[in-house]
């Protein structure tokens, strides 16, 4: 939603009124339910629920006025008889100006429809780029499986090989390769069990241009040319857009 913000709990001057900020944000993360654009922004003002200062309310308040500007902006769900599941992942590497940790993000895509999506900082920090995409890879790993498994317990029939899109060619190398590569030992978790599930032939891990990674809506602040691409392929769509299309009742 900003191109230019870096927000720090070491930043600011204290607040009056905490619980308030507290409310506000806690409101914040029910919206993002059904409105992905705003998951990284709301991640972020989330980190600082234990100390709000005066910047972290601002950028709250930010939020909360794009919000009032898109109030007709909602999921848009179309129907569809193939459910490939495809996941787009991708890292922001020591991104956090205060520990150095890494934001991972993901969306998950079911037939073509938003149907999981996440931003979030990484528990641990990650030693390079690879590292942090290659963490941000298992995570959307993970939420595949499960979805698999919900459709699977639903008797849905889906094609069993799923899709993640990685912007990191390094990641993807990693993915594929059978061979343990040392430099990622430290990973070695999230590694063989991405490692598994390509092997299992339930997984392909293919790269991506990062101009093309949905994910990056995610993980940073963008431009707002860069956002509003991104925002409309998490099909987040105006009911406007609708009306011009079908023409009003």
């Amino acid at each position: 939603m900003v191109s230019s913000s870096r927000l720090s709990s070491n930043e600011g001057s204290p607040i009056e009124d905490e619980h308030h900020y507290r409310s506000i944000v806690g409101a914040l993360q029910y919206v993002v339910i059904t409105r992905p654009d705003i998951a990284y922004s709301v991640n972020k003002v989330c980190q600082f629920m234990h100390k709000p200062l005066n910047l972290h309310v601002k950028a709250m308040k930010r939020i909360l006025r794009y919000l009032q500007g898109t109030l007709d902006y909602g999921l848009k769900f179309t129907q569809t008889s193939r459910f490939l599941l495809e996941g787009y992942s991708d890292a922001s590497w020591g991104s956090d100006i205060d520990d150095r940790r890494s934001t991972s993000g993901f969306c998950v895509f079911l037939g073509g429809n938003p149907v999981s999506w996440s931003s979030r900082k990484q528990q641990v920090v990650s030693r390079s780029t690879a590292e942090a995409e290659y963490r941000s890879v298992a995570h959307v790993t993970a939420e595949i499986m499960w979805i698999q498994a919900l459709l699977t317990e639903l008797g849905v029939s889906f094609p069993q090989k799923a899709l993640v899109w990685c912007d990191s060619s390094a990641a993807v190398a990693v993915a594929g390769n059978p061979v343990m590569h040392s430099k990622f030992k430290h990973a070695e978790m999230d590694l063989l069990f991405v490692k598994e599930k390509v092997a299992a032939g339930v997984l392909h891990v293919g790269h991506i241009p990062g101009s093309e990674q949905t994910a990056d809506i995610l993980t940073k602040p963008l431009s707002v040319g860069a956002f509003t691409k991104f925002r409309d392929r998490l099909c987040v769509v105006t009911s406007r857009k609708e009306l011009d299309k079908y023409g009003a009742c």
